[in-house]
């Protein structure tokens, strides 16, 4: 799949705000730096005139006068983000590194995500937040739904953490293979990772529901994620702005759902239910 890639010479403390903006215009990776801020966008789902248009919706004090958009083939992008790939610590528990990384101590949980053109590797706040909350909780003998996988890092997240069997499903075909990749590379043995979407649900129940999207896509399908959810099964859903909680949260309250725990970071926020629908 081919992405564009959109430039924006910003200053860097305006790179959280335009973020916000250009989430909500279907952009799903980002990559800070010094003297702004790089989106990218499947170019499936957009041709440059449209993106244009999209543009123009944004105050031009956030995103800048001098942007610029280009079409990044496949073969560039891993060399785009190994280029910019850094070490995450989550609260101290959790080191998410490269191949080419030094390992972390001996009490942090060592994940190895080998950085290609996949969402999720924990340097977006929504990983992180995924990966916060489930630290609070108990993975034994859980039997786990990673919806929107990206690069694996959630599901193997879940095994380490004691999970009995993870169902990884996306819609990329990067993505599915990159999560293949790095649950080998991490020595996983309970992960399935298919190509698809919430239609591969049918017929399966989960004790706990991984799904770091979006919000349109979390609206759209969140009552087959609930379909799908054991009683008092648990459900994780990030990849939206804080401004989208309440929308969210009035969607799961309507499916049955009770809230669980609310996180946030750079404007960015993390829900958990649990299923109590009699």
């Amino acid at each position: 799949m081919n992405y564009f890639c959109a430039s924006f010479p910003i200053d860097q403390e305006n790179n959280e705000i335009l973020i916000a903006f250009l989430s909500q215009h279907g952009f799903e990776m980002f990559e800070e730096q010094t003297d702004g801020l790089k989106a990218f966008i499947p170019a499936v789902d957009v041709d440059e005139s449209e993106l244009r248009t999209r543009f123009s919706a944004i105050p031009v004090e956030i995103l800048g006068r001098e942007w610029t958009i280009e079409l990044l083939p496949d073969q560039n992008w891993n060399a785009v983000w190994e280029s910019s790939f850094s070490p995450v610590v989550v609260a101290e528990k959790i080191s998410i590194r490269a191949p080419f990384h030094a390992a972390p101590p001996p009490h942090v949980m060592d994940i190895i995500i080998e950085p290609k053109m996949s969402f999720g590797t924990g340097h977006h706040a929504t990983t992180a937040l995924m990966i916060e909350a489930m630290l609070l909780i108990d993975w034994k003998g859980a039997v786990v739904l990673d919806m929107g996988c990206g690069s694996g890092v959630l599901a193997i997240v879940a095994e380490k953490s004691g999970a009995e069997s993870i169902l990884a499903i996306d819609i990329d075909d990067w993505a599915v293979e990159n999560s293949q990749e790095n649950g080998l590379r991490n020595n996983c043995i309970r992960i399935t990772t298919l190509k698809g979407n919430a239609s591969l649900l049918s017929g399966k129940t989960f004790t706990h529901i991984l799904a770091n999207i979006n919000r349109n896509i979390l609206l759209h399908d969140m009552h087959t994620y609930v379909a799908a959810l054991e009683m008092d099964g648990l459900l994780f859903m990030s990849g939206f702005l804080t401004q989208d909680r309440e929308v969210i949260t009035e969607k799961a309250r309507d499916l049955g759902l009770s809230p669980m725990q609310s996180l946030e970071h750079d404007n960015w926020a993390m829900l958990s239910f649990k299923n109590t629908r009699s």
